[in-house]
């Protein structure tokens, strides 16, 4: 009879790859940021789940490492998060209220970015429910035409009182469109519009870069900063060095090696052919955990200092790696390779990819076991 064992959701033993998650890494990377900006509030953005990390165990890591606010994207993100950070902790929803939400930001304290006219008379029809709304943020939109109140939004405010008066503005802000380029000449023009346009708002506190936007030095940190790649260990632009700690490591089992001869082809549409015998291993891990297809032939996995060339399609549960240079006996069935990792960051993926680190973090997907490291302690809600 078969013994019974532990059954945990997606248990080490079954799962085709392992995701180890850095808390350690992610709360230094937010002090080094919280440095770099001085004289400005470091936030932490949290949407997506953490960057696809999980905002259950990364929130309370970043309270702990001395987070006060915290940006999501939508109303369900905030009720998430108000589970698991204390009481004091200031959540924002980037996208604001929908019409009906704004009751369960109130419900749940948290702090809605109005970005259109019509999410201002929401919040105001709320209040007119209420009788005392708390605050909200307010954006303006500097330059990247995608969120944020217009010049001809400004001016309406401007003749129409009623519409901003007795609003409890805590923040005025604005988001780069080309921060990660550092010297673009829109970044310059978009801090001067932030500026101009919240001279036109009330007065608040004010806002511009995020994860890159920090790395533009000081004249771009006004008063709050809010990283949010750049805690997950994402380069804030390619210019030099990577100056953070890399947060996540994949790594996947070999499920069958095999040789092949010259001739032979790999994987869908038999796309590669070698010209001499090579020994491959098929992986399992492939794009419906988030690994993309694009750019495969420029990808690799790492066994020890050994790099190990993708070869043909990405499929949906598996890839192929060549693994000839291996010494023969060193690498078996049901050992791991490393496909992100010491030797190959998220961003090197996502550069093969044709795509930005942001999307190939955010993919990855959750057939993983995850495994999560550090010794960080976990503020207790009622603190």
């Amino acid at each position: 009879m078969m013994s019974a064992c532990p059954d945990p959701l997606w248990p080490s033993y079954r799962a085709g790859a392992r995701l180890t998650v850095d808390l350690d890494a992610i709360a230094s990377n937010y002090r080094y940021l919280q440095t770099l900006a001085s004289g400005a509030s470091c936030a932490a953005v949290v949407k997506a789940d953490a960057y696809g990390l999980g905002i259950e165990r990364v929130a309370p890591v970043l309270e702990n490492a001395g987070a006060t606010d915290f940006f999501v994207a939508h109303v369900d993100e905030g009720i998430r998060l108000r589970s698991v950070v204390s009481e004091k902790a200031r959540i924002t929803v980037l996208h604001g209220p929908r019409p009906g939400a704004s009751g369960d930001c109130v419900r749940y304290g948290l702090r809605p970015v109005l970005n259109s006219l019509e999410q201002i008379a929401l919040w105001r029809d709320e209040d007119s429910r209420t009788g005392a709304l708390p605050e909200a943020a307010l954006q303006v939109d500097s330059g990247m035409s995608r969120f944020g109140l217009s010049d001809a939004d400004l001016e309406t405010l401007q003749a129409e009182k009623g519409l901003v008066d007795g609003l409890k503005v805590g923040l005025v802000m604005s988001h780069l469109a080309c921060a990660d380029t550092p010297d673009h000449p829109a970044n310059q023009v978009q801090k001067s519009r932030l500026l101009q346009m919240s001279a036109r708002l009330p007065s608040a506190p004010l806002s511009l870069s995020a994860s890159s936007g920090i790395f533009l030095g000081p004249d771009y940190h006004l008063d709050v900063v809010r990283p949010g790649a750049a805690l997950y260990g994402i380069a804030p632009n390619r210019t030099g060095p990577n100056p953070l700690s890399p947060v996540v490591r994949l790594q996947a089992h070999v499920l069958q090696i095999r040789e092949i001869l010259p001739g032979e082809g790999v994987g869908y549409g038999l796309t590669y052919q070698p010209d001499r015998p090579r020994r491959i291993a098929t992986v399992a891990v492939g794009y419906a955990d988030g690994f993309s297809r694009h750019g495969a032939g420029q990808g690799c996995a790492w066994f020890e200092d050994i790099r190990l060339p993708i070869l043909g399609r990405v499929s949906m549960d598996s890839l192929i790696v060549d693994i000839s240079d291996v010494p023969e006996g060193k690498l078996g069935p049901d050992m791991m390779v490393d496909l992100i990792g010491s030797r190959r960051s998220v961003d090197d993926v996502a550069e093969a990819a044709g795509t930005i680190g942001y999307e190939v973090l955010t993919s990855l997907g959750h057939r993983f076991h995850r495994e999560y490291v550090g010794n960080q302690e976990t503020p207790s809600k009622g603190d």
